[in-house]
């Protein structure tokens, strides 16, 4: 979806490529001591378009900043519009906390497990648990089935895949196993999880739907959830229909270059792109590489919609936000205080989660 573009220097640049990297997380090394922890580079957020912050004054005073608009609807908040982005439409908070929350729990449990596909699908196959292996400490074993015992096939067997079979194992287990096994723990490939598919699957590699592969249907709550978003961008009469969700899981320093989602079969559907976790920087540019694009804030419970226009606009993400000052993750956190909750709450205090919902025809 994205081609790194090669350059030299900032003149060679395109003027989107030069705003990812203004915004990109850099870090500072403290000249005093190469011992010291790696300090952040200040970025300059003053053109940065903050929604919450028009909300807060349009509820106030209903002042809106030139260049936006405020759309009516049935929600019991604004949406808002750019002028020079037909097609855009931001929705700030428009998922409650608990329902965040809910969301958070069933993309790290529930949307990664086969049949749904992950990008850990092209090397290990499909995995199933792996959210609750990771919680558990286990560790993932491959083998070559040619030199297996058939007993030592257990309730942890994962997958076959390659020739290889695959297992969830203890940790203290895996030296048994001889040089025969790799191992890899199962926190460091859900920290390595970026993407999961929903509904109809798309096929990377050929980029595509391809309607052969496998699949669960889009779970009903986040179907009915989407067509209520999208109702704003649609056209008059018509009701959207969920068919397809990419799932996207950010970590510190992960970005999502510039790109098109350009697969699906009617533009004037809106993708709806739905927020959790982490503030980031979200960059909406034109139908160029060489227009500049807007910088907006995306926090957690945000809905953004993109149809029509808006869908030939290349968009990206050069930064979340991480730390405590500024990730904005106060609002989970007494939701997320139980026991049971605690590894959810690890987990996305210092990620985001995007799920971007499609009509493919």
């Amino acid at each position: 979806m994205y081609e790194p573009e090669v350059v030299t220097d900032d003149s060679e640049r395109t003027a989107f490529r030069r705003a990812e990297k203004k915004y990109k997380l850099y870090y500072d090394q403290n000249p005093k001591s190469s011992k010291m922890k790696k300090q952040p580079r200040p970025i300059d957020l003053s053109e940065v378009i903050d929604f919450k912050v028009i909300q807060d004054s349009f509820h106030r005073n209903s002042e809106i900043p030139p260049g936006v608009i405020v759309l009516r609807w049935d929600f019991d908040r604004p949406v808002f519009c750019l002028e020079n982005r037909p097609g855009f439409y931001f929705i700030p908070g428009a998922i409650s906390v608990e329902e965040q929350c809910h969301w958070i729990r069933e993309s790290l449990t529930i949307f990664p497990q086969p049949p749904n596909r992950t990008n850990h699908n092209a090397i290990y196959g499909p995995i199933t648990n792996l959210f609750v292996a990771s919680r558990e400490r286990k560790v993932l074993v491959e083998e070559d089935i040619s030199c297996a015992d058939e007993d030592s096939v257990s309730s942890s067997f994962v997958s076959s895949f390659d020739g290889l079979r695959w297992t969830f194992c203890e940790e203290t287990g895996t030296a048994s196993r001889g040089n025969r096994s790799k191992s890899i723990p199962a926190s460091v490939l859900l920290r390595k999880l970026r993407w999961s598919t929903l509904g109809l699957q798309f096929d990377w590699s050929k980029r595509n739907y391809d309607v052969s592969l496998p699949h669960n249907n889009i779970p009903d709550a986040l179907a009915q959830l989407a067509k209520k978003m999208a109702a704003p961008a649609m056209p008059l009469g018509q009701e959207f229909q969920p068919e397809a969700a990419i799932v996207n899981y950010f970590g510190l320093g992960d970005t999502l270059g510039g790109h098109l989602d350009d697969m699906e079969a009617d533009w004037s559907k809106p993708i709806v792109s739905m927020s959790l976790g982490c503030k980031a920087i979200f960059l909406l540019g034109g139908k160029s590489r060489q227009d500049l694009p807007q910088p907006m804030f995306l926090r957690s419970g945000d809905v953004v919609l993109m149809a029509g226009e808006a869908r030939e606009c290349f968009h990206g993400v050069p930064r979340i936000f991480t730390d405590e000052e500024n990730s904005e993750m106060t609002p989970l956190e007494p939701q997320l205080s139980h026991p049971d909750d605690i590894c959810y709450l690890e987990y996305i205090r210092n990620s985001r989660i995007n799920i971007n919902i499609r009509q493919v025809f």
